[in-house]
Parts: structure tokens; sequence; C-alpha cells
């Protein structure tokens, strides 16, 4: 058991060996080497060919280390660019002042009141509740207020409660009231 043990590691060891070498070798050698630098004899030419036009010779060599090059470009051009200090202070105390100001508008004192305020109607007929928290807040000594809970109610004429008599599409209203209100 184990000389299988020691067989299976030499033989790790002698891949991993390998493997660095390959790479290594890989890495040293131009990447425009010549076929003869690699081991590799060039095939003879038997006779001379006729001067061909010759595409241009290109800029960049192949191989594994230039695209490797090349998406380090791409990657480098893809993070955001860096700030520089003064505008990372210019973004840093704008931002602190938007924080004041909202700050400041939290500090204003609020309370809630309770009470009973008729919202006026609205010239598409909704409720506008804003007028009527704003007169429950008024009532208490407050400037001004936001609503925080309504109510409704039927308001009919003396007609509906005649014995008898049908009820008709005109005879009730419903009617809205602010019973909350945060007053400021």
């Amino acid at each position: 058991m184990r000389d299988r043990t020691h067989h299976r590691l030499v033989t790790c060891a002698a891949g991993a060996t390998f493997a660095a070498m390959m790479l290594f070798a890989a890495t040293a050698l131009p990447q425009n080497a010549p076929p003869a630098a690699l081991g590799v004899q060039p095939p003879q030419q038997s006779a001379p060919q006729p001067p061909a036009e010759q595409p241009p010779p290109r800029e960049e060599s192949p191989g594994l280390i230039n695209e490797l090059g090349k998406l380090w470009d791409k990657s480098i051009s893809a993070l955001p660019k860096v700030k520089s200090p003064s505008e990372t202070l210019d973004d840093f105390n704008a931002r602190a002042k938007d924080a004041g100001d909202s700050l400041t508008n939290l500090a204003k004192p609020s309370i809630m009141v309770t009470g009973r305020a008729a919202c006026a109607v609205a010239s598409n007929g909704a409720p506008d509740c804003k007028l009527g928290a704003d007169r429950l807040c008024q009532s208490k000594g407050y400037k001004e207020g936001k609503s925080l809970d309504t109510d409704a109610a039927e308001k009919c004429s003396a007609k509906v409660y005649i014995p008898g008599r049908k009820r008709e599409p005109g005879d009730c209203k419903t009617e809205n009231y602010v019973i909350k209100a945060l007053c400021q």
C-alpha cells in the first residue's frame, strides 16, 4: 500500500514539474520566436517563388501573452475613474449639506392632535382633507397639519325620515372629517 501511495506522489510531482516547466518556457520565449527556437525545423522550399504582394507586418504579436495583455487593458478601461481628493471632498460636503437640510426638516416639533374638522369637497367631488387637517391644527394653536385619520358620516335631509316616503338619490350625502392630524 505504501508503494502505491509513494508512486502516486512521485507521478503527481513529476506532472506538476512538467507543467511548471512548460509555463516557464511559454513565458520565457518571445511571442514571435522562429520555429527553430522551439525545436521545430521549418519546411524546405524547393523553388523560389515570385515576389507576391505581402500583407503589411502586424504590429502586435499573436499569442497567449498578447491576448492576456489586451484583456488587462480592457478591464482597466472598464473600471470607474478614480476621483481626485478635492472632487471626493466636494461630493462629501454636498451630501453632508443635504443630510443637514433633511435633519432640519425633521427637527421641527410635531404633535398629534385629535378632534373633528370637516373636509372640503374638491372640484372633482372627492374630499380634500388637507384643509380639514389645517383647520383642526389651527383650532389647537398650530400653524398647519397633515391628516392621519378620517371618518365619514352620512348626512340626510329631514324628508328621509317621513314614514312611507321612498328615498331618492339626492336625499343624503357623505361628509368626511379629519379626526387625527399631525400638527406643526
